[in-house]
C-alpha cells in the first residue's frame, strides 16, 4: 500500500491469550504475533505498545518548542 510506503505502518496491538499480536491498520497486510509466559504480560505490553503520538497530541511540546534551548546549551559547550 502506498500509504505504508510513504508514512509506515499503523501498527495495532491487541492481546489474545498468552499471545500478542499486531497488524498494519491500513490493512495491508504487514503484522506478527509474539508468545509470552502468561496472559497478563501480552496483555500489559499490547496495551502499552498499542498507543499513538497523536494520542497526546496538545500535553507535549513540539519539538520546536525547544529549540532555541537546544541551540543555547549547544552553543554553551558541555556541561562540567
Amino acid at each position: 500500500m502506498l500509504a505504508c510506503r510513504l508514512l509506515g505502518h499503523r501498527y495495532r496491538f491487541r492481546a489474545e491469550g498468552a499471545t500478542m499480536r499486531w497488524e498494519c491498520a491500513r490493512a495491508c497486510g504487514a503484522g506478527g504475533s509474539k508468545e509470552y509466559e502468561t496472559e497478563a504480560d501480552a496483555e500489559r505490553f499490547a496495551r502499552a505498545f498499542d498507543r499513538e503520538d497523536r494520542d497526546e497530541l496538545g500535553r507535549r511540546a513540539p519539538l520546536f518548542g525547544m529549540f532555541p534551548l537546544r541551540i543555547y546549551r549547544a552553543l554553551k559547550g558541555p556541561r562540567r
